[in-house]
């Protein structure tokens, strides 16, 4: 994409937890349960104009769990259970890496696993977009940091998936610009009461 399109503001989504339910290591898509309010969510955004984009750690790759082509089988089956509900998102980015993993090609200490902004600076070079009217939501404190890290609007971390645990450690920190919700039609309320803010 040019760099002289008009930059647009985009959200970048956990997936794991924050948009379908957490299985574990999902490595099939029989697997995948989509959240009531993720389709809703997404098409309320998109009709507001951000970017839509998944921003996942896939540590089972490095760990030997699942294969990179099966993490893209999964992100395909959700692309088509989207379209379904009239949803979609732009781009998919995953880390398949860990410092511990067993798959010496991905066991490594990199710049994409979450909360480096790695996966973000792989969007910027393929869209145009404006990082500082750009959201991150997630349910880990990793997806709050991440949103620090890589300097966007704010941080929201969802209440569903890890989020009830990982909002203890979220009070602890007092982050400045994040906040907590109970799911993703909140975190798209609270985002789009601020579109025009910003």
């Amino acid at each position: 994409m040019s760099k002289k399109a008009e930059k647009r503001s985009a959200v970048f989504f956990d997936r794991d937890g924050t948009l379908i339910a957490d299985a574990g290591y999902l490595n099939h898509p029989s697997q995948i349960k989509l959240f009531s309010q993720t389709a809703e969510a997404l098409k309320s955004l998109r009709k507001a104009g951000f970017y839509l984009f998944v921003v996942t750690n896939q540590s089972g790759v490095a760990r030997g769990y699942f294969s990179e082509a099966q993490v893209k089988n999964v992100h395909q089956n959700l692309r088509r259970m989207l379209k379904v509900k009239g949803a979609k998102i732009d781009a998919f980015f995953y880390c398949p890496h860990h410092p511990q993993g067993k798959v010496k090609s991905f066991s490594k200490k990199c710049d994409c696993r979450k909360p480096s902004p790695g996966m973000v600076k792989q969007a910027l070079k393929r869209y145009s977009i404006d990082l500082k009217k750009s959201y991150v939501v997630g349910d880990k404190l990793d997806d709050i940091l991440l949103a620090k890290n890589a300097k966007v609007a704010a941080g929201l971390l969802v209440r569903t998936g890890n989020g009830r645990k990982s909002e203890l450690e979220f009070r602890k920190l007092k982050l400045k610009n994040s906040a907590v919700v109970s799911n993703l039609a909140q975190a798209a309320q609270w985002i789009l009461s601020r579109k025009d803010k910003l």
